[in-house]
């Protein structure tokens, strides 16, 4: 069968009016373009569902039945396009981020807040794991939007720069090195390490930018989370390297930080997403508010300098 929704109204109209002239009115139409649309569902229906004499127009029993589905099928349809339309507008929806826990503790809050001052009716889920589990949630279609470390190159995935985030020392409180606005590797060695565990990113990274440099990396410690070398740095346990993302996470916890050189150790912070699936415009919406979060306006809201305790 070949129904329209014209058609539908149509014959709504004109169950609800019990006249011909009202429901044209009604729907917009001209009473032969009404009459055409009555004709033509009730041909593709295969019977009919007004009896019309030279004084009166009513429902047909099968008419009667078939009335409340036709209202049933256009309530359906106005629901779905006005659900579509607000998803479209961005007054409805929801949208999954995954992002690692430096930048989801420290700065996506943040995000949050802006995003729900503009789309106050998109539903946010935040998945708060770590840098390598971002990449394969994002592959997964797990979460349609991830910000990590930069994957490298990818044929499934797309990476966004949104800035070079850089390591920063960390060091327990009345810790000599403080002395200093900017600290070598090799100095911040002498301590006793605290070190992200194997197959960590950022361990490896360590690991090979210190290896270029003829750097030998002896761990002292070792754990899962960057939060628990900021707690173990705040005790006098030893001294450890967190991307500059943490600073304020680890100044709350009785941690100093300091510039780290020779070599200085970066990565690419960004958006990864999926390369041949769209985003939601919600998600879309998600990206461009992470894009409008400058580095400097996150630094800024640390309230310190890196090299100031």
């Amino acid at each position: 069968m070949n129904i329209t929704v014209k058609q539908l109204r149509a014959f709504v109209a004109v169950a609800k009016t019990q006249s011909f002239t009202e429901a044209c009115a009604a729907v917009h139409l001209s009473q032969p373009a009404l009459s055409i649309a009555i004709k033509n569902l009730e041909e593709e229906i295969g019977g009919n569902l007004l009896v019309r004499t030279t004084r009166t127009l009513s429902l047909s029993p099968e008419g009667e039945a078939f009335l409340p589905t036709a209202q049933r099928l256009l309530a359906d349809w106005d629901n779905a396009l006005e659900e579509v339309h607000n998803r479209f507008a961005l007054r409805r929806g929801k949208v999954a981020i995954a992002a690692m826990p430096s930048f989801a503790l420290n700065q996506l809050p943040l995000a949050m807040l802006r995003y729900r001052e503009k789309y106050p009716q998109i539903n946010v889920t935040v998945h708060d794991v770590l840098a390598e589990d971002v990449v394969e949630m994002v592959r997964n279609g797990r979460v349609e939007v991830g910000v990590s470390f930069d994957p490298g190159e990818s044929e499934d995935l797309l990476f966004e720069p949104l800035f070079q985030d850089r390591l920063v020392a960390v060091l327990p409180v009345e810790h000599p090195l403080l002395q200093h606005d900017s600290i070598s590797w090799r100095q911040l060695l002498e301590g006793d390490f605290i070190a992200l565990q194997r197959p960590s990113n950022l361990r490896l990274l360590i690991e090979q930018q210190l290896e270029e440099q003829g750097i030998s990396l002896a761990v002292e410690f070792e754990t899962h989370q960057l939060a628990t070398i900021g707690r173990m740095a705040a005790t006098g346990l030893g001294v450890g390297a967190v991307p500059s993302l943490c600073i304020r996470q680890m100044r709350e916890m009785g941690a100093h930080c300091r510039t780290l050189v020779e070599p200085e150790i970066s990565r690419q912070v960004g958006v990864i997403t999926r390369r041949r699936y769209p985003l939601s415009m919600a998600a879309q919406a998600m990206v461009q508010v992470l894009r409008d979060m400058s580095l400097q306006e996150l630094i800024a809201r640390e309230g310190q300098a890196v090299g100031v305790v």
